[in-house]
Parts: structure tokens; sequence; C-alpha cells
């Protein structure tokens, strides 16, 4: 035994063991001299050519004057005869990427070496000098380079056909005259040449569609022998397929008789290539799928683990949108819980998860509890998430489902994968009522032995509003009590909160929880103290700040509609005194950057325009930015201000954008513009704009910019009166007037005389989105539960045929300018259904929460049902009436 493990520990340590290990780049230049001896050591010499490859291959730079002389020393290796040590010059060539002087030097030995009768030199050649060489030299050795595609040495026509497929990023008109040879190697004999003459082939044409379904025509008729390029041919014919379904109302799908003789194919890698392709299809059909999904099936049985688990993988896939088209796989599947690769076992039992019946959940749950331990914790949340869905697919197993998931959230394991089994939980417990006195007391026994305090927090934070409205509500009340003996100061303070909602919640329970919440006073934590003192005067202590029972629930289980970061902001610049804080004071709106940069160059604003330093909001920027200007200091508290739209091309002379800052009764342009031409100064500058196709706007002010140097932005102003709380839309056309002085380059003095100009601009309009601010909800169930039926308005509308679901919900999202809630602006690929949570505020500040209920036919048509709960039933209709137009 003792040899045994005498050989693993010194296999072991030669595993470790590198042979460039604690080389240093100023040794190995020095070492790099040996390649200057008059009697050169061939051997030597490719040692030394891999040290330098390998210190540039592990990051190491080296510096322009290092990097010239190795250069130009290995350029002296070409008079050397030793094939293996010319390999190794080109190597280290193509690594240097020698500059335009430099190229020079080796030009004339690597053309020379491309017509050589050697074909690795000239294989090799080829590709250094495409890697190296500019459009100038490249028509000089294009002649050589088309000989080259078509030569008999397949190493020869490969190296031209791949060093084309780089040279189209850089050379695309020179490539592009090479199609007739390399459409004569797509008919070569030789399988990489074939596959490398195709890939370029379609590359040349990619931007033609036509010209692309026109290849994919002729080569679909059996040309095609190498697999390789079969398999580029079978993902070209599935984009044909792609495009024409977009672009064809029909039923026919092109291409699908290929793409099934695919799949009798003697090689392996053609085979699933045409299986894969035909899972993917968009909108496709059980009776095109069975065959697909037959020799799937009997990958899954093959010796060769890459098979097996490609074709689980595809399964997998397949059976997010088709499970009942993979149930025939599922005995196959289920041998392979037990596979050696881990990676199979996972996706197999995902699968088998997804499409298994009622009848065996059971019976594979026993088969899972035993693969667990032996699998990561990425697999394993793989698996939870496959559970969770099971779970809401069949609701009446949830017993087995909560107690398979409480168990695992008991043994060992990272955060991610807690989290995950709780986040399943939570799920469980929200979407079936019969799983929620189990799964809060499975939660509760978890806290006990938690290391994770968030997950912690999150858990209480979820008992508070679940554990009052359950059948006997006190039976969690010692699991609480006891994170505020036990735990550390944040589980505590969160404890005391969730205790608090108990007490408001179940009457029966306040005597006891003005008892334990009167201990939580003795805390050495000034937050848990703060919370508990606030808690016994909220729910009824002294009598002091006793509130209505309506003011108590929403204080304790409201949503907080602000933004954190605009909060802590106006908290920061509060100022003591006899007004106290006023939360509505709060903008409700966060941007990452108040005012857009110029786009020409990387240079911030300054002056005016620029963000002040610190930590304030870009709300609370423009809001003190706008009440500093005198013309606009009357219109009141600022709702919203918007992205910036870019009124100008890049790169031309003056860059504008412009920001739309709503109020209540007024909106104000902001223009910021920037002066790209040094030799000119701009003054009196302004924006004439017509609001002719915005009827309901009336002009009211300007505020001109005096000066506009080059490279300085500044910000000339547009305000517009309209009807007070309406939502007003239009479209603005602009144009920016100014006098144009000359400038001095040399002494950088403008001219006294001006010319007065003009500059047209881009039009923008104001859209029914500018009025609604995004500002999410933390838990929208509850939130849309509190805002109740009284003005919910509920309606089905055509969305008409979509490129997918994925477009038309970022569509909808898009048009009604809300944030999405719990992720759900994520569609899953393949989905033929979705559901959409938004939340945000209208303006008057206006709470407004949205369910959109999205189906897809197999015609691509999108149909929608749109439910709006708001605070104002006018708002409600407004939404339904901005979807409907």
């Amino acid at each position: 035994m003792a040899q045994y493990v005498k050989k693993d520990d010194d296999r072991d340590e030669e595993a470790e063991y590198s042979p460039f290990s604690g080389i240093e780049k100023g040794a190995v230049l020095q070492e790099a001299r040996v390649f200057n001896d008059p009697q050169l050591d061939s051997r030597r010499c490719s040692q030394v050519i891999t040290k330098l490859l390998y210190l540039l291959n592990q990051g190491d730079t080296f510096t322009k004057t290092e990097a010239t002389e190795v250069f130009f020393s290995v350029t002296k290796l070409f008079q050397a005869r030793d094939v293996g040590l010319r390999r190794m010059v080109y190597l280290i060539i193509k690594e240097l990427s020698p500059s335009a002087d430099e190229v020079i030097i080796v030009t004339s030995s690597l053309m020379k070496d491309m017509n050589s009768k050697t074909d690795v030199y000239r294989a090799n050649a080829i590709r250094v000098l495409c890697r190296i060489t500019d459009g100038t030299l490249l028509t000089q050795i294009e002649r050589y380079l088309k000989q080259a595609i078509v030569d008999k040495n397949p190493v020869v026509a490969s190296a031209a056909l791949v060093s084309g497929i780089h040279l189209l990023q850089t050379n695309p008109e020179i490539v592009k005259r090479w199609s007739n040879e390399v459409q004569e190697a797509v008919q070569s004999r030789a399988a990489l040449v074939q596959f490398h003459a195709l890939a370029l082939l379609q590359q040349i044409r990619q931007n033609d569609r036509l010209a692309v379904s026109k290849l994919v025509t002729s080569l679909t008729k059996g040309t095609v022998r190498s697999p390789l390029a079969q398999c580029l041919l079978i993902r070209y014919t599935s984009q044909v397929i792609r495009e024409s379904s977009m672009n064809s109302q029909t039923g026919d799908r092109p291409f699908y008789d290929y793409l099934e003789g695919c799949l009798r194919h003697k090689s392996e890698m053609v085979i699933f290539e045409a299986a894969r392709a035909i899972t993917e299809l968009s909108g496709v059909t059980s009776r095109e799928l069975t065959p697909a999904i037959t020799v799937l099936q009997l990958f899954l049985s093959s010796s060769k683990p890459v098979l097996r688990f490609a074709a689980v993988r595809t399964l997998n896939k397949v059976a997010m949108t088709h499970p009942m088209a993979v149930t025939t796989c599922n005995i196959d599947m289920e041998s392979l819980i037990s596979d050696q690769n881990r990676s199979i076992a996972t996706l197999a039992i995902t699968t088998l998860l997804k499409t298994g019946n009622e009848s065996g959940v059971d019976r594979l749950m026993k088969q899972i509890t035993n693969f667990m331990s032996d699998i990561a914790d990425e697999f394993k949340i793989v698996v939870v998430d496959a559970i969770r869905s099971l779970c809401l697919k069949f609701p009446l197993k949830f017993r087995t489902l909560m107690g398979f998931l409480s168990n695992i959230l008991r043994e060992e394991g990272g955060f991610e994968y807690k989290k995950a089994i709780v986040d399943s939980i939570v799920t469980i417990i929200r979407e079936i009522p019969d799983a929620k006195e189990s799964g809060l007391l499975h939660l509760c026994e978890f806290i006990e032995d938690c290391e994770f305090t968030y997950l912690s927090t999150q858990i209480l934070h979820f008992l508070g509003i679940e554990g009052p409205k359950t059948s006997d509500p006190s039976k969690y009340i010692r699991y609480i009590y006891n994170r505020v003996i036990l735990e550390n100061a944040t589980v505590r303070a969160s404890a005391v909160s969730t205790l608090a909602k108990f007490g408001a919640m179940v009457d029966s329970l306040k005597p006891r929880i003005f008892v334990l919440l009167r201990r939580c006073l003795y805390d050495n934590d000034d937050e848990v103290r703060d919370r508990a003192t606030l808690y016994l005067n909220t729910i009824g202590g002294d009598g002091s700040v006793v509130e209505t029972d309506k003011d108590v629930k929403e204080f304790l289980f409201g949503a907080l509609d602000l933004p954190l970061a605009n909060l802590e902001t106006s908290l920061k610049n509060y100022e003591p005194s006899e007004e106290p804080f006023d939360i509505r004071s709060v903008s409700r709106e966060v941007k990452s950057q108040p005012f857009a940069e110029k786009k020409a160059a990387a240079k911030k604003p300054t002056g005016l325009g620029a963000p002040p330093a610190g930590p304030t909001s870009a709300v609370d920027t423009y809001d003190k930015l706008l009440l500093s200007i005198p013309e606009f200091s009357t219109f009141g508290q600022l709702f919203k201000s918007s992205a910036p739209v870019e009124l100008t091309e890049a790169e031309t002379e003056y860059a504008v954008n412009v920001v739309k800052h709503i109020f209540d009764r007024h909106v104000v342009f902001q223009y910021n513009c920037t002066n790209t031409i040094p030799e000119q100064l701009l003054e009196d500058v302004t924006i004439l704009v017509d609001a002719s196709e915005a009827e309901e706007f009336e002009e009211v002010a300007t505020k001109p910019l005096k000066s506009l140097p080059y490279d300085t932005p500044g910000q000339t102003y547009v305000a517009f009166e309209k009807p007070e709380g309406v939502p007003a839309v239009g479209k603005f056309s602009n144009v920016l007037r100014f006098m144009v002085k000359e400038v001095d380059p040399s002494t950088g003095e403008a001219e006294e005389d001006g010319v007065e100009d003009e500059y047209q601009l881009e039009e923008f309009e104001v859209v029914a989105a500018d009025y609604m601010l995004k500002v999410g909800v933390s838990n929208f169930r509850n939130a849309w539960e509190s805002l109740g039926p009284d003005f919910e308005r509920v309606d089905e509308y055509g969305l008409g045929p979509r490129e997918s679901l994925k477009e038309a919900v970022s569509t909808v999202i898009n048009l009604l300018g809300m944030q999405p809630c719990e992720g759900t602006e994520v569609v899953a690929a393949n989905s033929r259904s979705h559901t959409c949570l938004l939340s945000g505020v209208y303006i008057g500040n206006v709470k407004v929460l949205v369910r959109l209920s999205f189906g897809v036919d197999s015609a691509k048509e999108v149909a929608m049902k749109l439910a709006v709960r708001s605070e104002d039933e006018g708002v409600s209709d407004a939404i339904h009436e901005l979807v409907a137009n």
C-alpha cells in the first residue's frame, strides 16, 4: 500500500512540474543572441524560440526595442535548412506582429517560401504573410493566393482559405474577388479544404440573402462529402429556413427534407447537427420532431460520453417547449442517472423532471436523493430549479417535493445553492396555498442553523408577510424570537420587524408580542433597540404614536416605492430645522448619469453641465439645476428626466442631444451642445423648435447659450407649457442657430465679427412613456393585492405577427416605459407563452401595476392580455388607450 501511495505522490509532483517554470524574460532575451551565431545550432534556436513563445502566451510584453531586436535576429534563421526550426520561425514572426517598416525585411523570404517546392514551407509562409501584410502587399501576392486556393496539396489550399477568412475582416474587397477559386475549392475531395472553402464562401456572400439561399440550394443536392463541411451546410440551411419563415406566411418549410435526410448520414457529427437543427426550428411540429427525437434516443445509449451528453442536452432544451415529444426517451434517460459523467446525469434528471408524469414522481425522487451528494453545487442548482417547475406542474405532489427540498436544505452547500432552494420553497408557497404551512415550518427550521445572514433576513421578511395569514400563527413566534436571542445584529433587527408584523396582523398575539418587543429595548445594538421602540409605539405601545389600523399595516407591509439611492441622498442633504423631513420630496426616479457626454470624445462635461461630485442622484442634480434658472423656477417639482436623445450623427461638426424634463404643467428641453471644430467659436447659441406637430404644447421660455468654445459642452433650453396632468405627446423639429467666429489657431483668439449660421438637427418626440417613472416593487403579488380591484381594467389585444415572443415583450415594455419586476422581462427561448409584471408611477404620482400575458401561435401571431391596476381610474384607462392606439 505504501508503494502505491509513493507512486501517486511522485506522479502528482511530475504533473505539476513545468520545464518553463522560473524562466525570466531578460535571461531569454540574452539567450536569443544564439540566433546571430555564424554556426547555427538548430536545436538550441528552436528551444529559445519556444521560450519566447511561452513568455508571449503567458502575457509578458516586449518593449518596441526588445521586439525589434528579436525580430531582426529571427530573420537570420531563414538561412537554416532545418524544417522544424523554419516552422518555429513562422510562429514567432506571427506572434511578434512586426510593424510595416520591418515587414519588408521578411517579405522576400516569405514569398520565396510561398513558391517553394516544400509544401510545409508554402502553407506556413501563406499564413504568416497574410497575418502581417497590409493591403498594398496583398494586391502583389493576390495571384499566388488564388493559385494556392486550388492547389492540389490540401495543406496549402487550407492555409490560403483560412487566411482568406481572416483577411475578409480587413480587406473584404480583395477577398471577394476570389469567389471563383473558392467555389472550385468547395468541390475538393479533401475534407478540410471543402470545410474551409464553404466557410469562406458563405462569409463572402453573408450580406446577400439570395446568394446564400442559392448556395444552400446548390450544395444540398449532394455535392458536399466532408462531414465537417456538411455540418456547416446544415447550419447555413437552418439560417435560410429561419429567414424564409420570417418572410413567408405559408406553412411550407423549405429544405426540411434535406435536414431529415442528414439524420441517415454515416457520420455521427452530421446526424447530431441535423437533429439539433430540426429541434431548434421555430414553430416545429410534433411530426417534424419525431425523426430527430428518434436518433437522439439512440445516442443516449451510445458508448461515447460525448454523444450521450450532446443528446441529453438537446433533449433537455426540447423538453422546455415540447415535453410530450421527449417522454418516449424517459426509460433511456433513467439509465443515465447513474452515469459516471455527472454532467450527463444532471441533464438526464432535469429532463426527466420536465417530462415525467405524476405517478412517477415518488420513484424519481428516490433516485435523485442518492444522486445529489455526488454532484457539485452548480449542478444541484439546476436540479432544484427543475424540481420547483415539477411541483408547480403537479401541485398535489407538493409534500413529496417540499420534503425533498427541506432535506437538502439542511445538508452542506454554498450560498447560491441554498438560496436556490429557499427561492424554490418561497415560490411553491406563493403558488400552492396548501403548501404554505409546511413550507414556512421548513424555512423556520432552516434559519436555526443558517450561516448566511442574507438568507436569514429574507426568510424572516417573507415569514412576516405570510405567517400571520396561516391557521396558527403562534407556532412561528418561538422560531422568530430565537433569532433575536441567538443571531447577529442584522438578523436580530430583521426578527424584530417580523415580530411587529405578527402583532399588527394577529390581535390575539399582540400582548405576547409587546412583551417580546420590550425585551428588545435592552439589546446592545442601536438598530435593534430603535426598531423595537418604533414598533411598540406604532402598534399601540404607550399611545403616543398610534396610527389607524390601516396606517399601521401600510407602514409595516407597504412596499417602499422609492429608490434607496435617492432616499439616502435626500436624507444626507436634509438640514435639521423646524420643518420635518418630507418623504414625498424624494425623487422616485434613478438615472446613472444626468448629462450626456459629447459623442466625439471621452471628455466629460464641465461647468454648468457637469455632474456634481459626491453621491447626489441624477434627478436631484437636474432638479437643482432647473430651479436655479429663473425662467423655470416656478414650474414646481421635477417629475422625470429622460435619457439623452441624440440629434446629430457621430463625427459631425456639432454634437447635440436633448434631455426631456417633465413637470406637471410644463416640459423643458435641455439641449447639450458640443463644438467639435477647433477653428470656430460659437456665440448666442439657441434652438429654434417647430412644434406644429405637437398641438397641445405652447412655447413659454428659452435660455440661450452665450458662448460655445471648442470642446467645451454647454446647454441651451426651451420650455413648453401643456395641459396640467395630461400626458400630451407630439413631434418636435429643431434647428441649431448661432453666431460663428473664426479662431486664430496660433493665438486662440476669436475675430470680433461673426456670421450667423444654422445647422439642421434631427426630430424627436415626446411619447406617453415619458410620463411614466420606472419604479420597482419588492413583492409584486402583495403590491397587486394592496391596490385592489376597484380600478382594475382588463382587455385582450392582438399584436399581429412578430419575429419572436421576446421581441413582442420588449416592444410593449418600451411602449409603456415601466419597470419589469422579478426578472419577468426575460423570455425563455422557444417559449410559446409568457407573463410579464411591470410597475411604475404615472404623472401625478399615481402608482400603476401591470400584468401582461402573452401567447404566440404557429403563424407567429401574438396575442396579449393586459391587466392594469392603479390608484386612479383614469390612469388605468389611459394605459389601455395607449396600447390600443
